[in-house]
């Protein structure tokens, strides 16, 4: 046997053997159980979204049906003709989708901008205005719903997508936070660099600040634009109008005093989740990404 071969057979048997490729029995039986468990929480949490899905599609008197059963026996689409025969979907899911993405969209633009204040500018009272800034999110939103109401009272926007628009896209404490500890994250040299060229502050920003600011934002805007679809607090106080309604005051509109149409409620809401469930499952990794470059940050 050759030299060559011998050489070749050991470093087969050292790639085989598992201790030394680091798959220790022990380890690999630790995963196993790890990755079972996980599925198992992964199928509890589905299981609510699977059954409100199969309901959507069950006569009324299976959803009750003892013993229950996750598939329906007998298939009907009542429940989604009922949705958009009882309320006006097309113009919620309007009004719902353009709140939302023109939430977000300057949600973006005024946290970036204050984040990359907060983490580059020095001026006077920057940090105590920056605890201030960061203390607002302590405070619950229903001890500041009556001010806000008052406010909007003022400016004759209550019953108007204004004051569900305006005061949300212009204050994201959370946003400016999280971008703020990107933010700092970034190496200074680069941006000293660009001084020296003769680039100004605002060139510096938009050419390469926003750049790599992609992971966050990404991140915050699928937070924002979450938030907002699933917003029914705001709405509920602020709007009065069936024409103003938005997609979870429609959904809500399913439900009586005494009882509620259950199938059509199920068929509203799966509508309503479906395109958070996608965005989801399209995104999840920029949300993870995000998440953990911005918490790494100092």
């Amino acid at each position: 046997m050759s030299t060559s071969t011998t050489i070749r057979n050991s470093r087969r048997s050292a790639s085989e053997d598992p201790k030394r490729r680091g798959l220790h029995p022990r380890r690999i039986a630790g995963r196993t159980i790890l990755h079972g468990v996980l599925a198992a929480c992964a199928i509890l949490m589905a299981l609510p979204f699977l059954w409100m899905l199969l309901s959507s599609f069950k006569p009324l008197t299976e959803i009750f049906a003892q013993p229950p059963a996750l598939f329906p026996l007998q298939w009907t689409t009542e429940g989604y003709e009922k949705a958009f025969a009882g309320a006006d979907f097309i113009r919620g899911f309007w009004n719902s989708t353009y709140i939302a993405v023109t939430v977000t969209a300057v949600s973006l633009l005024t946290s970036c901008m204050a984040a990359y204040a907060f983490a580059r500018i020095e001026f006077r009272g920057s940090k105590p205005l920056f605890m201030v800034f960061l203390a607002t999110m302590m405070v619950p939103a229903q001890l500041t719903i009556i001010p806000l109401y008052i406010i909007m009272g003022w400016l004759g926007w209550v019953d108007t997508h204004a004051a569900l628009i305006v005061p949300a896209a212009l204050f994201n404490a959370f946003g400016v936070f999280l971008l703020r500890q990107y933010v700092k994250g970034i190496p200074k040299e680069l941006e000293e660099a660009a001084e020296l060229d003769g680039a100004s502050r605002f060139r510096i920003f938009t050419t390469m600040i926003l750049p790599l600011l992609r992971t966050p934002l990404t991140a915050l805007g699928i937070f924002t634009f979450l938030g907002q679809w699933n917003n029914f607090f705001g709405p509920l106080i602020f709007l009065n109008s069936d024409a103003n309604f938005t997609l979870p005051l429609l959904v809500n509109q399913f439900k009586g005093q005494y009882g509620a149409d259950w199938t059509a409620l199920m068929a509203a809401t799966t509508l309503a989740a479906a395109p958070l469930l996608i965005m989801f499952g399209i995104a999840q990794r920029q949300i993870v990404d995000g998440i953990a470059l911005s918490g790494s940050k100092s």
